[in-house]
């Protein structure tokens, strides 16, 4: 494509999880729908319609708290295989367009179409064309954006929701991104925020400003990375194949627990989860690790190098248990408790039968 080193599409769909449920039961449009789960517990929100996003709420939000934003929302546990489902025929139709596309979530996706488009107006017209053929063939909204790298088309995407498309046209992304606020970069969470905001750094063209020496100086090789992203330059290419890095495990008790034999049991039934995932996808891990979160959301995190890679759940479930009885403080009641399985590889030798 003249001019231009990459025409990049990132989809979002919007409201996934929500959305689902009202194609599934039409009588749900128009009406605040939340997925996720129980607010007599500590359910928090998974998906909000925009109905429901009228009344504030908003994903990570405890249950409870939606329900007193919005008393009449309508109450749904997610669906996971229907939800699955319903991805799949998203990412089929993209991967029709070009065989370069990586999906990074069960609702999102980035397409590289450098190679199936001869100008930059076709690249956006393609972009037009899969927005209208998810919503004809499968029914579901998306938001998208076009540039010329994944940061900007991500940052594109979530610009103009529900159902929107961003365009950013090369040589255009730092202009772009000038007026927005700095969280829209990759790796700046509410920390980072707040350390930029005191060298006088709110918006992403703020910190454009800034040199590359200083943020190198002050944040290492992150600060190095952000000036790069603050002037809207990402080289990341889009990865057809993720590699799996961990596999892991977690559940948020109701109530807080102190019993020790109670937390040994559900480790147990976490790590012949993981075990069993490892199983399906041939591999084994060198290192087994637990979080831990206390009822005052102060979170540890341990971990153990085995001898030998496995994928045996009874292998994982020991160094679970050794690990929590090193790392909990007896009597304090506990919140969260997760396995994690690390440092995959393919096993030397045959593996176990599932």
């Amino acid at each position: 494509m003249p001019g231009l080193t990459r025409a990049i599409i990132h989809l979002d769909l919007d409201a996934f999880y929500a959305s689902v449920e009202v194609l599934e039961n039409p009588a749900l449009a128009g009406k605040p729908v939340l997925i996720g789960g129980h607010p007599e517990g500590r359910g928090v929100v998974a998906a909000a319609s925009y109905p429901a996003r009228a009344f504030g709420i908003r994903s990570a939000m405890p249950m409870a708290r939606a329900l007193v934003l919005c008393p009449e929302a309508i109450v749904l546990p997610p669906r996971f295989s229907v939800c699955r489902d319903y991805s799949k025929r998203v990412m089929d139709i993209l991967g029709q367009v070009t065989p370069i596309s990586e999906q990074t979530s069960i609702d999102e996706a980035y397409l590289d179409v450098t190679e199936q488009t001869e100008s930059w107006e076709a690249a956006v017209e393609l972009a037009r064309q899969l927005q209208r053929q998810v919503r004809e063939e499968v029914g579901l909204s998306a938001s998208l954006g076009v540039a010329s790298n994944k940061l900007v088309a991500k940052v594109a995407s979530d610009h103009d929701k529900p159902a929107g498309l961003t365009v950013v046209p090369p040589g255009q992304e730092a202009g772009f991104l000038a007026p927005l606020p700095v969280r829209v970069l990759w790796g700046i969470g509410p920390v980072m925020a707040q350390k930029l905001a005191e060298l006088g750094a709110t918006t992403v063209g703020e910190l454009a400003r800034m040199s590359e020496e200083e943020l190198r100086q002050r944040f290492g090789k992150h600060g190095t990375v952000m000036a790069r992203h603050a002037q809207g330059i990402d080289r990341r290419p889009v990865v057809t194949e993720r590699q799996v890095k961990s596999i892991s495990q977690e559940r948020t008790f109701r109530r807080d627990v102190t019993d020790l034999e109670f937390m040994r049991e559900q480790l147990d039934k976490m790590s012949e989860r993981v075990s069993s995932r490892l199983l399906k996808k041939e591999l084994v891990a060198g290192t087994i690790g637990i979080k831990l979160r206390y009822s005052d959301f102060a979170t540890l995190t341990r971990q153990m190098t085995l001898a030998v890679p496995t994928a045996d759940q009874r292998v994982m479930s020991l160094a679970a248990s050794t690990l929590l009885e090193r790392t909990w403080r007896r009597g304090r009641a506990v919140r969260l408790l997760g396995v994690s399985a690390r440092r995959l590889s393919e096993p030397a030798g045959q593996l176990p039968l599932l």
